[in-house]
C-alpha cells in the first residue's frame, strides 16, 4: 500500500528535516509509544559504522540501484549490503513511528562520548523518506526526527585491567573473552536511546562498574553444561567454579551496562517521569555455563532494582533501587524466553509475575505479538510454546519493553509482517545478502513496543 504524503504531512516533514521548536513539538501527548530495537549493526569496528551512516543519500541510492542491478563493483559490494540494512531498519522506524527507542547492537567508542553514528542515522537515514517496500522501492514513508539521543558506554571490548584470564582459555588480557564484556573492541554490541523527549540525564543513572558478587543471592558461576567434557577449560572439569576468588571479587556484572535513564513527558497534568531500565545481558550459550548463570543474574538486577533493594549502587555512588510507584519500562534485549530456550527462564517469569510489572502486558491481552512471528514458527518447524511471541529468528521471544503497573498501557506489538502483510520485504528479501532474510536484509530480531496513555 502506498502512504499518500498531504500538504500538511509535507510540511510536518520539512519542519523535522530543518529541527525541533522547543515550543511546538511534542507538547502534552496523550500516547506515548516506547519501543525496543536490536539494529543488528554488528561491525568490524565503530569507524565502519561512523562512515555507513555519513554516506550521503545521494550515493546510498547509486550503491543500492547498482547492487540490485548487480553492476556493483566488488569494492563496493558490502558497502551497499550494509547501506540496504541501514535503510531497511531505518524503515522499520518510520513505519512505526516510536518516540522513545533504545537501540541495542549500535556500537560505539567504548564511553559514548561520540555520538557521530547516531547524528548520521538521524541526518542521512530516519531524516530521508525511506521504503515501506524495501531496496529500491518507492520513497512512501514519512521522516522521523529525534532532538534527543544518548549513547552508553559499555564493558564489551574493555579489557580488565588485572590482566585476568577471564575466559580460561590460557592467555590472559586478551580479546575478546579477557574483557569485562564480550566484544573485539570497546565499543562492540553497545546501546543507544533516541528519544522525542528530553532525556534527564542529570538523573540517569549506570551500573557499568557493579560487581556480579554483589548482586544479592549470587555465587561463583560454575561448569553446568557437562555433556561434552571437550568444551572443558584445559584442566577444568564438570562443577568446577568458573572464577578464582580474585577473579570473583572484581568481575562486573554487566556485560554492556544496565543504565536508568528518566525521560520527561510533559503531559496536560504536567510533566511525567519515565524510567527506562535498559540493558542487553550476554546470551546463555556459547559456553559451558558461566553465560548461563551471567544472562540470569543480569535480568535479576531489574527485578531487584524495582523491588528497591537498598544495597544496590551506581557508578557514582549511590545507592538504592527505584523508588516504589515510580513509572518504569524494562528495555532491551535480554536474551531470555520466559518459557523456552537454554537460559534459566524462571528468573523471566519471575519479573513477568511480579505485582509491579504491568500484567497486561506480561500475562494478558496486551503481551505484544505478531502475525509474522506465528508464521515464521510455523515455516521452520520451531517448537516455541507461544509462537505469535517470539521477537527473533531464531525462535525466542528475547526483545522486552516491559512496563510498570503504573503505567496506563493501551496498546502493544511487534512488528514482524507476515508474506500476506504490506512492509514484507523489510524482513524476506530474496534479492540481499547471502540468505534475503535476518541481519542480511534488516535484523534478527524485530522491534518490540508498547502504548502507554497520559490523558488523564
Amino acid at each position: 500500500m502506498k502512504l499518500l504524503k498531504t500538504s500538511i504531512a509535507f510540511a510536518i516533514s520539512s519542519a523535522l528535516l530543518i529541527g525541533c521548536s522547543s515550543d511546538t513539538d511534542y507538547v502534552q501527548p496523550e500516547e506515548v509509544k516506547i519501543a525496543t530495537y536490536n539494529l543488528s549493526f554488528d561491525r568490524a569496528t565503530f569507524q565502519d559504522l561512523v562512515t555507513e551512516m555519513q554516506i550521503e543519500p545521494s550515493a546510498q541510492a547509486v550503491l543500492v540501484s547498482d547492487y540490485l542491478n548487480n553492476t556493483i563493483s566488488a569494492a563496493d559490494k558490502e558497502t551497499a549490503a550494509k547501506v540496504i540494512q541501514i535503510r531497511n531498519v531505518a524503515a522499520v522506524i518510520q513505519k512505526n513511528r516510536p518516540d522513545v527507542l533504545m537501540m541495542a547492537e549500535f556500537n560505539n567508542d567504548g564511553t559514548g562520548t561520540n555520538k557521530s553514528a547516531l547524528e548520521g542515522l538521524q541526518k542521512n537515514y530516519l531524516s530521508v523518506a525511506q521504503s515501506l517496500d524495501g531496496a529500491g522501492g518507492e520513497a512512501n514513508l514519512e521522516p522521523i526526527s529525534y532532538p534527543y539521543f544518548e549513547s552508553y558506554a559499555t564493558n564489551t571490548g574493555l579489557l580488565n585491567e588485572f590482566g585476568f584470564d577471564l575466559d580460561n582459555d590460557g592467555n590472559p588480557g586478551t580479546l575478546p573473552g579477557d574483557a569485562w564484556g564480550f566484544g573485539l573492541y570497546h565499543g562492540q554490541y553497545a546501546f543507544a536511546l533516541m528519544s522525542k523527549y528530553e532525556i534527564d540525564t542529570a538523573n540517569t543513572r549506570t551500573f557499568q562498574k557493579f560487581k556480579w558478587k554483589d548482586l544479592e543471592g549470587s555465587t561463583i558461576p560454575t561448569i553446568t553444561v557437562c555433556d561434552d567434557p571437550s568444551k572443558f577449560p584445559t584442566g577444568m572439569t564438570c562443577g568446577d567454579e568458573w572464577y578464582t576468588a580474585q577473579e570473583w571479587s572484581e568481575v562486573r556484572l554487566s556485560s554492556k551496562n544496565h543504565v536508568d535513564a528518566p525521560i520527561l513527558i510533559p503531559t496536560k497534568n504536567g510533566t511525567e517521569t519515565v524510567h527506562l531500565l535498559m540493558s542487553h545481558p550476554t546470551p546463555p550459550a556459547f559456553d559451558v555455563g558461566k553465560n548461563i548463570e551471567q544472562n540470569a543474574a543480569e535480568v535479576d538486577f531489574w527485578y531487584q532494582y524495582i523491588q528497591n533493594k537498598s544495597y544496590i549502587y551506581d557508578d557514582s555512588g549511590k545507592t538504592g533501587g527505584l523508588e516504589q510507584g515510580k513509572h518504569f519500562v524494562m528495555m532491551g534485549d535480554q536474551n531470555l524466553d520466559p518459557v523456552d530456550g537454554d537460559g534459566i527462564s524462571s528468573v523471566m517469569q519471575s519479573l513477568h509475575n511480579d505485582s509491579l510489572v504491568n500484567q497486561k502486558v506480561t500475562n494478558g491481552s496486551l503481551y505484544p505479538t505478531s502475525y509474522g512471528a506465528a508464521e515464521h514458527a510455523v515455516d521452520n518447524s520451531l517448537p516455541h510454546p507461544q509462537p505469535n511471541r517470539i521477537t527473533s529468528t531464531f525462535g525466542l521471544a528475547v526483545d522486552y519493553a516491559l512496563p510498570s503497573a503504573t503505567l496506563n498501557i493501551v496498546d502493544s506489538g511487534v512488528y514482524w509482517s507476515a508474506s500476506y502483510e504490506e512492509g514484507r520485504k523489510l524482513f524476506n528479501d530474496s534479492r540481499i545478502g547471502d540468505y534475503g532474510n535476518g541481519k542480511d536484509v534488516s535484523s534478527d530480531h524485530r522491534m518490540i513496543w508498547v502504548k502507554a496513555d497520559f490523558s488523564n
